[in-house]
């Protein structure tokens, strides 16, 4: 209606972004870096939304610097926090090579993406046709339901 106004409401959102190394050293250093945000946010470190962020993050960086190394090219982490989701994103040089999700096998490896799957929300990649490089990204609620 005319004259009429409506109430707004506010909504926090924060971002973290941050180049890394594409390295182990890197991947340790984002894992860090995460986990000190996520305390700087209000979560705790040992809370479950801060380890299972932590967790994501280390997960993804470690198969940014595994299988999207790219010479010469660092990858990225971006943390969005909005309401009551984190938006873990990361962004790395290989666009040949996209992950997916499968069974893990007897060695060390290929366990990664499945524990990204089971404590996020929602997760996926996000091609970059014409940009040299990939997202991936995943989802994880800040308040559970209670059951």
């Amino acid at each position: 209606m005319p004259g009429e106004t409506r109430a707004q409401v506010a909504v926090t959102v924060r971002t973290f972004t941050q180049l890394f190394s594409c390295t182990p050293r890197g991947a340790r250093l984002a894992r860090r870096l995460v986990s000190h945000r996520m305390d700087a946010w209000g979560f705790a470190y040992d809370g479950d939304v801060s380890l299972d962020v932590t967790l994501v993050v280390a997960e993804l960086a470690a198969n940014a610097v595994r299988h999207g190394r790219v010479r010469g090219r660092d990858f990225r982490v971006r943390l969005v926090l909005r309401e009551d989701v984190v938006r873990v994103e990361v962004a790395d040089g290989r666009t040949d090579r996209l992950p997916v999700l499968q069974e893990p096998s007897d060695d060390e490896g290929g366990r990664g993406l499945l524990l990204v799957a089971a404590v996020a929300d929602r997760w996926g990649v996000e091609p970059r046709p014409g940009a040299a490089y990939k997202v991936v990204w995943a989802e994880v609620r800040t308040q559970r339901a209670v059951g």
